[in-house]
């Protein structure tokens, strides 16, 4: 079966932008034009690829030819650039990255191959236990992830393990947890979370103290700066990487409030088999660099 390449362009135009509106602005066709054409690939392939919704989302089947096409286009551009003698022509590669790496190791481990390749990162951060679901998506053709098991086409490296501790400043230990940190103080204390999939803090209080995720106060603070800048505050306590908190703790602008209760996370690299050159140089220099600085 031959995949016709306006079809193919029809669609990913659409799950790109959202909409038949805008995916025809960019084609330079009508709607309708737009909407014939993704109409006619799924009569071609037997199953309807878009949830015609707002904004427009792939169905099962729409993920795995977005996967296809994204990846085509990746190989394509890497392939004429090379052809032509012109590696030196930007390419942008589309990477799922949870905050935390990005916020510490990530940018330092790439910085010399993304000037050096001439790559551009499209990055999309979330939790590192939601990344793969990018990945899966069609939406990043590599992603940072505690999922260990690659999903079919894929592989998955182990990078390492972070290191998380529980860190709060001297004046919220004395506030809170002046005699040492304990179940009933710690139903009072407030807690700061990254967002609403950040369940590092609620599985440290489930496991050490048995408290439920709505058994305390809470602080939601959507910014690895910012979190930071809130435990230092006094604001709350949070679970800190260790790479992250560079001289705080040594300096005493925060403490351990459980020092013998570190978390350690462990972080898959997740990419695709057949991959463009440089997607796979990429790959290599960030394992390597992965497996330097992390546990």
């Amino acid at each position: 079966m031959k995949l016709d390449t306006k079809q193919c362009e029809a669609v990913l135009a659409v799950l790109e932008t959202g909409s038949f509106e805008q995916a025809a602005s960019r084609l330079h066709l009508t709607p309708s034009a737009v909407s014939q054409r993704v109409r006619a690939l799924e009569i071609q392939l037997g199953s309807p690829l878009l949830v015609r919704s707002r904004p427009c989302r792939a169905t099962q089947a729409g993920q795995r030819l977005l996967q296809y096409l994204r990846r085509a286009q990746l190989l394509e551009q890497d392939f004429q650039a090379e052809l032509a003698g012109n590696r030196s022509a930007p390419l942008t590669l589309a990477v799922a990255v949870n905050a935390d790496s990005l916020a510490s190791w990530f940018l330092p481990a790439l910085a010399g191959f993304l000037i050096r390749e001439q790559v551009l990162l499209d990055l999309t951060v979330d939790d590192q236990n939601h990344t793969y679901a990018l990945l899966e998506a069609g939406l990043a053709l590599g992603c940072i992830s505690t999922e260990p098991l690659p999903m079919r086409g894929c592989v998955a490296e182990p990078l390492g393990a972070m290191r998380y501790r529980c860190m709060a400043s001297p004046g919220y230990r004395a506030r809170w947890f002046a005699h040492g940190m304990h179940r009933s103080a710690a139903r009072l204390a407030p807690v700061l979370t990254f967002d609403r999939k950040d369940a590092l803090q609620a599985d440290f209080l489930l496991r050490h103290f048995g408290l439920p995720a709505d058994a305390y106060p809470c602080h939601t603070i959507p910014s690895s700066e910012a979190y930071l800048q809130a435990v230092c505050l006094g604001l709350g306590w949070g679970m800190i990487p260790e790479l992250q908190m560079g001289q705080l703790q040594d300096s005493g602008a925060l403490v351990d409030l459980a020092p013998e209760q570190a978390a350690d996370v462990g972080l898959f690299w997740h990419r695709w088999k057949v991959q463009s050159p440089r997607l796979e140089l990429m790959s290599t220099t960030l394992v390597q660099a992965a497996r330097q600085v992390l546990l």
